[in-house]
């Protein structure tokens, strides 16, 4: 299970984000773009977090997940479709000369810090 090990990514890197003046910050919430061709299964990944995040900053942290669909080009006739089957063949001229655009992401969009000590005072 490679969610594991990104989700290990995700905290080191969240963790690493907080500022080195916020001495009670915790992370809030994380924003992900994952591509349905990254080979990662959402479900996975948001229970990986959970587990890889106790002890950490980011223990009660929201891992929000929105998943990019496959989109292709055709480089013959220059249409664009999402794809929904694991065909790559153009679906106005048929051809198999076709580049992937959009469904490989794995990208960190945004971490919410939320500073201890600015809420507590409310």
């Amino acid at each position: 299970m490679h969610e594991m090990g990104i989700a290990m990514q995700i905290v080191e890197i969240a963790i690493a984000s907080i500022p080195a003046d916020l001495e009670n910050a915790r992370i809030d919430r994380v924003n992900l773009k994952v591509g349905k061709l990254a080979a990662v299964v959402p479900e996975s990944l948001r229970f990986c977090f959970q587990i890889a995040a106790q002890d950490t900053p980011l223990h009660h942290a929201d891992l929000h997940i929105e998943e990019i669909p496959v989109v292709a080009r055709c480089t013959d006739c220059q249409v664009e479709w999402t794809v929904h089957e694991p065909v790559f063949r153009c679906e106005q001229c048929s051809s198999g000369s076709v580049e992937v655009i959009s469904g490989r992401e794995l990208d960190i969009i945004s971490i919410e810090v939320v500073d201890e000590d600015t809420t507590d005072a409310d």
